[in-house]
């Protein structure tokens, strides 16, 4: 008897979120029934006017092409019903960088810090050479060179409107730039006693001025500045070694990591401590909050039309605010913001901004884990680690994923593409390497840095990337 007559030819299946709200009613669906075809069903049973891409699983496994070549069916209880998670994908797509397009020289020593602004419309980056360069993306060359720090720059940041960007040296003194002129905007903002290593601006929909600094380093204190007035508002004091992170979340709490193994949990408004986790072998290296992204990129968000950034055309500050408060609702909607913190114990811990108690510790790297980065959909996480791997995280409940092995030295940074299918990791080995998310492979491998890569990032808008280390050179790449 021809067991493949046995064998059922539809399955009663349910289409769940991953946050477990149903689509709609169990169907019955052929085993055949495509991916595709599930994207059909899945946008009719939500009522989408404009198709989303999805990504359908069936007990953790994706289903790649069919029901029947995913499923089991000799081992599945189809008297049951099938649960069939949907996630909807970003509706534009960033493509992977191939290409180096400029290798720009100017610093004088190595560029160990380099972003692009939220609009996507300016780079910039900081140097032991003691300066700030803007760069012009357009032309793809040098913009304005920003000099009066007296030691080198360690850390920069966007306001989350671009409209003005921090810098702080390893003097401890923070000073602020115009990117349309180059020119400094009011004196320097000193109080620090060592060197500062990280700075976070207000969110945009609490502050539309974007006028707000938390900063912090090697001094154990944390500083809120108003840049505007050129003041210390408020000093943070707690911590009983350096700080090594700092992130202003969007439910007005500030996240700090320290050399002294705890994270810390204030209220921005007072400076008042609201916890303090424990759990940490070794120094917290590092702090990614899952509102990350939209804080980054506040009222700037990605869309199809021609991979621009979009900004709503001659919005005003109130509409802007509005904008970006509903895009931080809609990753955040209970105020509860999830957080992943890394050590040089070689391990993860992942909480919530309303527990002492972490969710989960992850383990599995080999060495030193330097920096971590949540997806801007906030599936996943990234880690990056002296142990020469990258690794890939489920952000929901810190299950492991993948490692992405193809360095061949310690890796120092990550970044995500806008439609959170990308991955771009930097290294010791003077490569940067482009992940797929998807097939959990290596993408591109982008040789061309004469040494040493200490920063890498990816536009929000996706059109390209930008890395700088130790050879001094800040480099382009796009498709």
């Amino acid at each position: 008897m021809d067991l493949e007559e046995d064998l059922p030819q539809t399955l009663q299946v349910r289409l769940v979120s991953d946050t477990g709200e149903e689509a709609g009613p169990p169907l019955d669906l052929p085993t055949g029934t495509t991916v595709s075809q599930l994207g059909l069903i899945c946008n009719a049973l939500l009522k989408n006017d404009d198709p989303t891409p999805f990504l359908f699983f069936v007990n953790e496994e994706e289903i790649k092409e069919s029901l029947e070549k995913t499923l089991n069916l000799k081992k599945t209880d189809t008297e049951n019903v099938v649960d069939i998670v949907y996630q909807p994908q970003a509706v534009f797509r960033v493509r992977p960088v191939t290409r180096c397009t400029s290798s720009m020289p100017g610093h004088a020593e190595a560029v160990v810090s380099l972003s692009f602004s939220p609009d996507g419309q300016h780079l910039a980056s900081g140097s032991g050479d003691k300066t700030l360069r803007l760069w012009d993306l357009n032309t793809e060359t040098p913009h304005y060179t920003c000099s009066g720090h007296m030691q080198p720059v360690l850390c920069i940041a966007w306001a989350p409107d671009s409209s003005k960007i921090a810098s702080s040296c390893q003097a401890g003194q923070i000073r602020v730039w115009c990117p349309e002129t180059g020119k400094q905007l009011g004196k320097p903002l000193v109080g620090h006693r060592k060197f500062i290593k990280c700075l976070s601006w207000e969110p945009y929909h609490d502050n539309s001025d974007c006028r707000r600094i938390a900063s912090a380093g090697a001094d154990n204190d944390v500083r809120i500045w108003d840049v505007v007035l050129g003041k210390c508002e408020m000093v943070i004091s707690g911590h009983t070694q350096a700080v090594t992170n700092v992130r202003w979340g969007g439910v007005g709490l500030i996240y700090t990591s320290s050399q002294d193994r705890t994270i810390k949990i204030w209220r921005a408004s007072t400076g008042t401590l609201c916890r303090t986790l424990t759990g940490h072998g070794h120094w917290v290296n590092c702090l990614a909050l899952s509102t990350d992204y939209v804080l980054r990129t506040g009222p700037f968000h990605p869309v199809t039309e021609k991979g621009k950034i979009f900004r709503i055309a001659s919005a005003s500050k109130e509409e802007l605010k509005a904008a970006a408060l509903a895009r931080f609702k809609a990753v955040c909607p209970d105020d509860v913001e999830s957080f992943v913190s890394c050590s040089d114990d070689r391990t993860l811990y992942l909480w919530q901004s309303n527990r002492t108690k972490c969710i989960t510790r992850m383990t599995g790297h080999q060495n030193v884990v330097n920096e971590v980065k949540y997806s801007p959909d906030v599936k996943m996480i990234a880690s990056a680690s002296f142990d020469k791997s990258v690794r890939l995280w489920r952000a929901h409940d810190g299950a492991f994923i993948c490692a992405l092995r193809g360095h061949v030295q310690a890796v120092y940074q990550v970044a995500w593409s806008a439609d959170s299918r990308l991955l771009v990791s930097g290294s010791k080995d003077s490569t940067i390497k482009v992940w797929s998310v998807q097939t959990k492979k290596l993408a591109q491998d982008l040789p061309g840095h004469a040494d040493e890569v200490f920063a890498v990032d990816w536009a929000p808008d996706g059109s390209r990337v930008a890395s700088g280390g130790k050879d001094k050179v800040v480099k382009m790449w796009a498709y």
